[in-house]
C-alpha cells in the first residue's frame, strides 16, 4: 500500500526538484504573431508574456531551480528572462537558467522535447535532483506542482503525466491517453486521427497536458536509451511515453483537476492559446466581470517584468470626443485621447488618438492608433502604427487583402501588413 506523503514532505520534493521547461517552439498556428519571437514570449493578459505563467507556477510551488530551453529566435523571450526573472537568489540555490540550443552532445538542433532534456543532461546532473518536472512553456494556466509531486511519490511512479479532459474534436492535437482504476496509463498514442473518448464519457478525450515528472535516475536510463534508438523522433509523446506504457513501467495520470489552483468558481482554468482565435479569447475572457482566470489573486500571483511606466491617462471629456474605456483592461503608459475603447485589452504604450474607436480586440505594446481609426475584432501586433481613418473588422473580403483573417473573423494586423520596419526586439 503506497504511504501518505506529508505536506512538510511535499515541500521537501519541490526543493529537490528541477524544472525544466521547453519553451523553444515557434507556434506556427499563431502565424504572423511568432514571425519574430518564440510561442511562450507572445504578451498576453495585458503586461505578462506567455511564460510566465508557467515560471510563476514553479516559483510559487517552491521549485526554485529552473531552466528553460529555448531554440526559434529567442532573442525576446531571454531579454524578458533576464530583466523580469533575476529576483531569484543564487546563494540559496535559486536560479532560472537560459538553456540555448548549444550543440553539447552533438552538432544537432534540438530535434525533439526529449532531446531538449537530453542535449542539457550535464546540466541536470551538476543540479542533482532527486525529481525532474518537464513542462511545456506556451500554455496559461495555474497549477500547484507540489501536489502532482505528491501524487507521484504516493504511487510510487517512475513517471507521472498531468492530464485534462477535453472535447474529442479537439483531441487530435493531444497525446490521448487510457488509465485503469488506479490512475496508472495503460495506453498512449501522440495526436491520434481518431481519438479514443473516456469510457464515462463519449464526448471527450483524456489527454496529456505536457507535463511529466520524472525520478532522475529513471529519466537519464530513458533519455540515454531514446538517443540511442535511430528511428526514434526523440519526443516524449511520440516516442519515450508510449515506449513506458509498452515497457509495463509504472506511469500514471494525475488529473489537473487534483493539482490545479482553482477560480472562485471552482472550475479549473487552462488554456492552449496556440492559434489566433483561441489566443483572441482567452485575452477576451479577461475583460469579463469576473474572469475565468484571477489575476488580482495575491495567493497565487503571476510575476513578469515590471516596466517603469506611468499611470493610464484619459483626456477630452466633450459629446464630439470623449476619452473612455469600458469593460476593458488598459495597462500603464496608455493614453486614451478622445477615443473609445470598450470590451478590448490595451498593453502598455498605446496611444488611441481622437475620435478613434477600438472594440473587442487586444493591443499589444507600443500601438499608435490614427486619429478616426476603426477597430473590431483585431489583434494588433506590437509597434504598429494604424493609420488615420483604417477601419478594420467590417469586411472581412477586403480585411483579407491586406491583413490576416481567421476562419471566426478575427483579423490580425502586424507592422509588415502595413508596410513598417518590423526588424526590431520583439
Amino acid at each position: 500500500m503506497a504511504k501518505q506523503v506529508s505536506s512538510r514532505f511535499v515541500s521537501l520534493m519541490t526543493k529537490n526538484t528541477y524544472a525544466m521547461v521547453l519553451a523553444g517552439g515557434r507556434g506556427s498556428r499563431l502565424h504572423q504573431l511568432t514571425d519574430w519571437r518564440a510561442k511562450p514570449a507572445v504578451p498576453f493578459g495585458g503586461k505578462f508574456r506567455i511564460i510566465d505563467f508557467v515560471l510563476s507556477n514553479c516559483v510559487n510551488s517552491g521549485i526554485r531551480r529552473v531552466g528553460v530551453a529555448t531554440q526559434y529566435k529567442s532573442h525576446s523571450l531571454i531579454q524578458h528572462i533576464q530583466r523580469g526573472w533575476s529576483f531569484l537568489n543564487g546563494k540559496f540555490g535559486e536560479f532560472i537558467d537560459v538553456l540555448p540550443a548549444q550543440q553539447r552532445i552533438d552538432e544537432e538542433w534540438y530535434q525533439g522535447t526529449a532531446d531538449a532534456v537530453f542535449q542539457n543532461i550535464d546540466i541536470l546532473r551538476e543540479t542533482a535532483p532527486d525529481y525532474v518536472l518537464i513542462l511545456a512553456g506556451d500554455h496559461v494556466y495555474k497549477m500547484d506542482y507540489g501536489k502532482l509531486l505528491a501524487f507521484h511519490a504516493e504511487k510510487q511512479a517512475d513517471m507521472t503525466v498531468a492530464c485534462i479532459e477535453v472535447p474529442i474534436e479537439d483531441a487530435k492535437g493531444f497525446g490521448v491517453m487510457g488509465v485503469d482504476g488506479d490512475s496508472r496509463v495503460v495506453t498512449f498514442v501522440e495526436k491520434p486521427d481518431n481519438p479514443s473518448p473516456l469510457a464515462s464519457n463519449p464526448d471527450r478525450a483524456l489527454c496529456s497536458m505536457g507535463i511529466y515528472i520524472f525520478n532522475t535516475r529513471f529519466l537519464y536510463e530513458q533519455l540515454m536509451r531514446d538517443a540511442d534508438d535511430p528511428r526514434s523522433s526523440h519526443d516524449f509523446g511520440k516516442d519515450i511515453i508510449p515506449h513506458l506504457v509498452n515497457s509495463h513501467y509504472r506511469v500514471y495520470a494525475q488529473s489537473f483537476s487534483g493539482s490545479c489552483v482553482k477560480a472562485d468558481d471552482g472550475v479549473p482554468y487552462w488554456r492552449d492559446v496556440g492559434t489566433i482565435d483561441s489566443y483572441w479569447e482567452a485575452n477576451m475572457e479577461l475583460t469579463k466581470i469576473v474572469p475565468d482566470l484571477n489575476m488580482y489573486d495575491q495567493e497565487w500571483p503571476i510575476w513578469t517584468y515590471q516596466e517603469q511606466l506611468p499611470p493610464a491617462k484619459f483626456v477630452f471629456d466633450e459629446d464630439s470626443r470623449r476619452g473612455a474605456a469600458i469593460d476593458s483592461l488598459v495597462s500603464g503608459g496608455c493614453i486614451i485621447s478622445g477615443a473609445t475603447v470598450k470590451r478590448s485589452l490595451l498593453f502598455s504604450n498605446v496611444y488611441v488618438h481622437s475620435y478613434a474607436s477600438v472594440e473587442d480586440s487586444v493591443i499589444l505594446p507600443d500601438v499608435d492608433i490614427g486619429r478616426g481609426a476603426v477597430l473590431n475584432r483585431v489583434v494588433v501586433d506590437k509597434g504598429c502604427k494604424i493609420p488615420e481613418g483604417l477601419r478594420v473588422g467590417f469586411d472581412q473580403e477586403e480585411d483579407s487583402k491586406h491583413f490576416f483573417v481567421t476562419s471566426k473573423g478575427i483579423t490580425l494586423i502586424t507592422p509588415d501588413m502595413l508596410g513598417q520596419d518590423i526588424h526590431r526586439v520583439r
